[in-house]
């Protein structure tokens, strides 16, 4: 007799399991501690087995009935239902694992050691915001270039052209990571390059030849504090970064060696480059020692050599130097990391070594080839031209110095 579902709601446990039959191997079965299961008894290649089709009343009579009708349609067609509902889910996890969002959160955990923490909390903003809520459900290797061109226009169209390059070079770094471990073919993400619009690079402000007389003679007669002043002649007798510079103590320097040596964790480097990383060397040249010895009646007792003026056991903060860029009236006109431009355009027009600039300007080798074997210092070149370059400067302040000749020097 055909199940109904008030004979369903009245079937009450008993001390022993029990079924209720409903036809066509379709039956309920009552567990002693009140539950109700769909099952459906078949026999595939002489094997008798039965298949769950879920509980009462998450699944209603109808429902149960329409599964066991698929389960004998399977049946006709040769098919196991109960391995097919194996093979079904096993599809659905590895699905689940192989969307967009899933391989881009296995990305960013192999990827955010690498990273500050402030900046892998961007990367994962930046795909939650424009990315996962338009793909971040599909299968990654059904993604094509023109569903991710679609995505990343949204975020052109707003006017974000850099965080849309970024987004771009996210996404295919995902694409990358799927391509090897064999969960899809291709990179969508890498034609699109062509089709999305350039972001203008905004160069940092930095002085010419010309310029460089009238920024030297602004900063002498300018009004501010005399540590202030010094710092800024610092910078430029040293075109450091400024955060090195903010941050530099007493320690680091070696007025023997006319040496100042920048710690890792000071330098502008990864925060797993930083364990690892050597220090910066930068020699000194005299008009930096003097400058330096003037400091130290400043501020020789404690720990900065620019301490911050309400904080003195904290450093002064970079902006200190923005601030007193403005009051010289050359906002927008030059930039404290500008100085850093300066130098080496001027040194590079003078006929110094590329590769020295480069390395007192602590940049990173790009070619990885050519990084792990050219790790020389040129500390001896080096300290010929930071000397030419702090008699350049006093020149174009008006004092009566000449630049050292580099080449007869060498």
């Amino acid at each position: 007799m055909a199940l109904t579902d008030i004979s369903i709601r009245q079937a009450k446990p008993q001390e022993k399991t029990y079924h209720l039959p409903d036809g066509s191997s379709l039956f309920l079965e009552v567990t002693p501690s009140g539950g109700k299961l769909w099952r459906y008894r078949f026999r595939f290649n002489g094997k008798a087995a039965v298949l769950a089709l879920g509980k009462y009343p998450d699944v209603g009579l109808a429902e149960a009935r329409n599964k066991a009708g698929e389960a004998r349609k399977q049946l006709s067609e040769g098919i196991n239902p109960a391995a097919q509902r194996k093979s079904d889910k096993l599809a659905a996890k590895l699905s689940a694992a192989n969307t967009f969002r899933a391989i881009a959160e296995e990305w960013h955990a192999k990827e955010r050691h690498e990273w500050s923490e402030q900046h892998a909390e961007r990367v994962m903003t930046s795909l939650e915001l424009h990315i996962f809520p338009f793909i971040g459900s599909s299968p990654i290797k059904d993604i094509k270039p023109l569903e991710l061109l679609e995505v990343l226009r949204r975020v052109e169209k707003a006017g974000n052209l850099d965080t849309c390059k970024r987004l771009r070079q996210r996404c295919s770094s995902i694409f990358r990571l799927a391509i090897l471990t064999g969960r899809c073919d291709s990179d969508p993400a890498a034609p699109l390059v062509g089709a999305l619009k350039t972001p203008q690079a905004e160069h940092r402000k930095a002085l010419n030849r010309d310029e460089l007389p009238e920024f030297l003679h602004a900063l002498k007669e300018m009004d501010s504090n005399r540590q202030t002043k010094l710092m800024m002649e610092l910078m430029l007798h040293t075109f450091t970064r400024v955060g090195e510079m903010s941050m530099a103590r007493w320690e680091e320097i070696d007025f023997g060696s006319k040496l100042w040596t920048i710690p890792p964790e000071h330098r502008k480097l990864t925060d797993i480059s930083k364990k690892s990383a050597a220090p910066h060397l930068v020699p000194l040249s005299d008009h930096a020692l003097a400058i330096l010895r003037e400091l130290q009646a400043i501020s020789g007792g404690r720990e900065h050599i620019f301490p911050n003026r309400n904080s003195p056991n904290r450093p002064m903060s970079p902006e200190t130097l923005r601030r007193a860029l403005h009051r010289m009236g050359f906002k927008g006109k030059a930039d404290v990391h500008g100085f850093r431009s300066t130098a080496s355009t001027i040194l590079n027009e003078e006929g110094f070594n590329p590769d020295a600039i480069e390395r007192q300007l602590a940049h990173v080798e790009r070619n990885r080839v050519r990084a792990a074997y050219n790790r020389a210092e040129y500390m001896e070149e080096r300290r010929r031209m930071m000397q030419w370059w702090s008699s350049y400067i006093a020149q174009q302040q008006g004092d009566n110095v000449v630049p050292v000749n580099f080449q007869r020097a060498g």
